[in-house]
């Protein structure tokens, strides 16, 4: 166990998709809704950022302003869409189209009572083909060494290829294993 408050190194991989790929947008599970939360307030992203990525060190847009995660989150050409069960969010994405013909995949998760339940590849097939509209000819999205372990693999299983990689280090909000 990594105690918080450890400064630890991690990997950010950046990868893309320049062609829509061929699998058609799969139906949700029986009791599962994607909802586009239109024009939502910025508490209600970082209501979804916290809940999907407190046990993966997703701190960046808890210590920014709120002022500017709310030009982020608020933007017209900003989507967040929550996958809901029960009444209550199970997962999110969120597709930035802010630069010309691009997609952006910023944001993508699960709860942790969601993780290992088989909606997470239900859900990034559809936030990939949720991305690919008329006029974007890339998308992209990125994970880190800090996400889950399995994200990198299910991105590229998606279509998505590394280009990049960037090292860092971040000093951990929890304790985590090792």
């Amino acid at each position: 166990m990594i105690p918080a408050g450890t400064k630890v190194p991690y990997t950010i991989t950046f990868l893309e998709m320049t062609e829509a790929p061929e699998f058609r947008a799969p139906d949700l599970p029986d009791g599962f809704d994607l909802i586009h939360a239109e024009d939502a307030p910025v508490w209600y992203f970082l209501a979804l950022y916290r809940a999907v990525g407190r046990d993966w060190e997703w701190q960046d847009r808890l210590i920014e302003p709120e002022v500017d995660v709310a030009k982020f989150a608020e933007h017209p050409k900003v989507e967040i869409w929550t996958l809901l069960s029960k009444g209550w969010p199970r997962g999110f994405f969120v597709l930035d189209f802010r630069q010309a013909n691009v997609c952006d995949l910023a944001y993508f998760g699960l709860v942790p009572e969601a993780v290992g339940r088989g909606v997470g590849k239900t859900l990034l097939q559809r936030a990939v083909t949720q991305a690919w509209r008329t006029g974007i000819n890339r998308l992209t999205v990125n994970t880190c060494t800090l996400d889950h372990p399995r994200a990198l693999g299910l991105y590229q299983t998606m279509g998505f290829r590394p280009v990049r990689t960037e090292e860092h280090y971040r000093v951990l909000s929890r304790a985590r294993l090792g």
